[in-house]
């Protein structure tokens, strides 16, 4: 899913632009700062994110390469990214998508990171980058913070079918009362560091109010995927502001429920949940 919204710099760009027939400028890093700066000798990668530095749960993040000697961009770069979690007695990654070109003839990588849990006083995060610029390999690791969120926008749990999984709260980044297009993630844990995309799941959410009654809300759609290998979307209905809490049960294929609960009196939470305040 592209997350970079190219827009035109100026109108002056625009009118210039269809003066003589040119493409219009565009600013591929619009919404986003710079949150990092990683360096070896011979390059310097600059990672880019909207809403701030990253944090537990689905980050989309950009990069830009720049050659040290030259001081200019790259835009013929290829790159893969490893994120490391370094625990007391273990290290483990985490999901992640292919670090792709915004467009052919930007100077913009796009791809995410989904850290599903956060650093802390002895336990760390780092990233390592390895990229080919016309046909030389280099890499570069740097530590990386990822502090917890300040709601749950990631759950891991294992499934009745035995399988960990991990869900990510992914957009709307900014609720609104109504009906907002939601998109979450689903990931598996095949091993300590390998986490692809669960194919043609159901995430059913049902968001309640526990501060009001625990109400819910009408025209809510659960998420589904519409391509393979890509995220979850569907419809989260949202009646006012405030705090809720969006229960999920996840369903596999066969529509067995192998995590979550449905809502009940007798059950007003399920055991996965996103939250979100607005």
């Amino acid at each position: 899913m592209k997350f970079l919204r190219i827009l035109p710099l100026v109108l002056l760009t625009i009118l210039a632009s269809c003066s003589n027939n040119e493409e219009p400028a565009v600013d591929e890093l619009y919404g986003l700062s710079k949150i990092k700066e990683i360096t070896n000798t011979t390059h310097t990668i600059e990672l880019y994110k909207h809403m701030g530095g990253l944090e537990q749960g689905y980050n989309e993040i950009a990069l830009k390469i720049k050659d040290n000697a030259t001081n200019q961009y790259i835009k013929n770069a290829t790159f893969t990214w490893t994120p490391v979690m370094h625990m007391a007695t273990m290290n483990h990654s985490c999901p992640k998508s292919p670090v792709t070109k915004v467009s052919t003839d930007g100077l913009v990588y796009e791809g995410y990171i989904v850290f599903q849990m956060a650093q802390n006083a002895t336990e760390y995060w780092d990233l390592k980058i390895d990229y080919t610029i016309n046909g030389t390999s280099y890499t570069m690791t740097s530590v990386i913070d990822v502090p917890a969120s300040a709601k749950q926008r990631v759950t891991t749990f294992t499934g009745s079918d035995g399988v960990r999984y991990i869900a990510a709260y992914v957009d709307p980044h900014h609720p609104k009362v109504g009906v907002n297009d939601m998109v979450a993630g689903v990931w598996k844990m095949q091993d300590m560091m390998t986490f692809p995309v669960v194919d043609n799941y159901k995430l059913k959410i049902d968001p309640r109010m526990p501060s009001m009654g625990n109400h819910s809300s009408p025209n809510n759609v659960d998420l589904v995927q519409t391509v393979a290998g890509d995220l979850y979307n569907g419809k989260l209905s949202l009646t006012m502001t405030g705090y809720w809490k969006i229960n999920l049960q996840l369903l596999n294929a066969a529509g067995t429920v192998l995590k979550g609960e449905t809502i009940t009196d007798a059950v007003p939470a399920s055991s996965i949940y996103f939250e979100i305040e607005f």
